[in-house]
């Protein structure tokens, strides 16, 4: 049951109550393969095809919680859509979620899902996410969620006067931490947080 889930986040550290209530309220099992689905409330990485992985809820959720600092966005957007559960679980957190994803069977299949549930503040695009999203910025909040050793700077400057981004920072494939990235018009703050390990981030668009 998804209310174990925030159960565990909680007891696990993650304080704020949005982003409980998001892990509460969204079903992870509508997001996996049919053959993962009764490990739905197993608090880790699973594979959804394509060398990709749909993150475990605890990092979903704690990525959620530092990109939110207890503020609420009004634009977020997401790079590696994938399964589509975080892009579900910000959209109960903030008013519009901009997603990307670079991988066009996942693309078509989250699209199909997303729609199906009825997440109606989404917005999905088949894309290179390394170059974001410039037709809806600024974007008060990014969101990365494949690894990466630098941060793609079209990313940055997609970022509002005040707005932050969440990644997985460092090495592609072996470790990274998450990094908080806080940007006061043409200053940048990084703070580092947990340790993590996630798929790279690769440039371009496939179809397979």
């Amino acid at each position: 049951m998804t209310n174990e889930l925030a159960q565990h986040c909680r007891q696990s550290g993650i304080k704020n109550e949005t982003v409980l209530n998001a892990i509460e309220s969204v079903t992870r099992s509508d997001f996996l393969p049919a053959d993962l689905v009764d490990s739905a409330d197993v608090d880790q990485a699973m594979p959804i095809g394509h060398q990709q992985t749909i993150s475990q809820p605890f990092v979903v959720a704690r990525m959620t919680e530092l990109l939110m600092d207890n503020h609420r966005m009004q634009n977020v957007l997401e790079i590696g859509t994938g399964s589509g559960y975080q892009a579900a679980i910000l959209s109960q957190c903030v008013n519009q979620v901009y997603s990307i994803e670079r991988i066009k069977p996942l693309y078509l299949d989250v699209q199909q899902r997303l729609q199906q549930l009825g997440y109606d503040h989404i917005q999905l695009r088949f894309a290179d996410g390394i170059s974001g999203w410039q037709e809806h910025a600024p974007f008060d909040g990014i969101i990365i969620t494949a690894a990466t050793a630098s941060v793609p700077p079209a990313l940055i400057n997609q970022l509002s006067d005040a707005g932050r981004m969440v990644l997985p920072l460092g090495t592609p494939g072996v470790s990274q931490r998450l990094c908080v990235i806080n940007k006061n018009q043409d200053t940048l703050t990084t703070s580092y947080h947990d340790p993590v390990v996630f798929v790279p981030l690769l440039p371009g668009q496939t179809d397979t």
